[in-house]
């Protein structure tokens, strides 16, 4: 660990270079541009809010910020853990040239990827001024699942970027497991009244973070057991992460 954190401050203008370049090649050749960021979860909110609000979100007349929050806590989830996934073998020929502490390139990735994220909340903030949404103290508590989910998102991709070097075709695995993510996490129903099955949302960290989250919109208080349950499932994930990709950098030169 303090090998790690030596790292961190040695090779700090080099991790800020590639967050940088991330960010643009991520929005290299879009028009818009970052503009996007702010847009994208726009127009999926307002699809969703169509399709599923007459189904799902009946009489509620905050459905399309309950849609919206757990929407674009998923999509840093979703977003970060793919980037991280491919950011070894994508750097591979760098690897071979210059040394570069290796975690270099997934916690870059997941790092970009959450400064997108925190930018793509002033939609949040807009529509929830639009409908109304009233502020509360419980808001500043939102920045417990923020950070809580960027533990969850590093740990995630460092064991994703590890194992991706290893066996390729987890990249599309992964695909499907977000898909299956997505769907036990509420972002488009509620979960009162599910009784079958309920384990799922209990023990769904993710869940768990998006859950505090809209808690703190709606000025409502932490619930305890989502907050505790995510942060130490998120914290001992991280862990593991770290350990597990420390061990095995040393052979991603052999199979990139």
């Amino acid at each position: 660990m303090k090998q790690l954190i030596k790292n961190l401050r040695k090779y700090k203008d080099l991790l800020y270079e590639l967050i940088k370049k991330d960010i643009k090649l991520k929005y290299r050749n879009s028009v818009l541009g970052l503009l996007w960021t702010l847009l994208e979860p726009l127009l999926t909110m307002i699809v969703l809010t169509l399709v599923f609000q007459e189904l799902l979100g009946r009489g509620d007349e905050m459905y399309p910020v309950y849609v919206l929050s757990g929407r674009l806590l998923f999509s840093f989830f979703s977003g970060g853990t793919k980037a991280a996934l491919k950011s070894v073998r994508a750097n591979g020929s760098m690897l071979a040239k210059v040394y570069v502490p290796k975690y270099m390139y997934p916690m870059a990735s997941i790092i970009s990827n959450y400064i997108i994220f925190l930018l793509s909340l002033i939609v949040l903030v807009a529509v929830g001024a639009v409908m109304h949404v009233k502020p509360t103290v419980y808001m500043f508590e939102g920045l417990i699942p923020l950070l809580i989910i960027a533990m969850l998102t590093m740990g995630a991709g460092l064991i994703l970027a590890t194992f991706n070097v290893f066996f390729r075709d987890l990249e599309y695995l992964w695909g499907v497991a977000l898909m299956l993510i997505m769907y036990t996490c509420a972002i488009f129903y509620k979960t009162d009244g599910i009784t079958r099955h309920a384990w799922i949302f209990r023990y769904n960290p993710l869940y768990s973070v998006i859950v505090n989250f809209r808690n703190a919109i709606f000025g409502e208080p932490l619930d305890m057991y989502h907050l505790w349950f995510s942060f130490g499932f998120s914290a001992v994930l991280l862990a593991v992460g770290i350990i597990v990709f420390w061990k095995k950098q040393d052979d991603f030169i052999l199979y990139v």
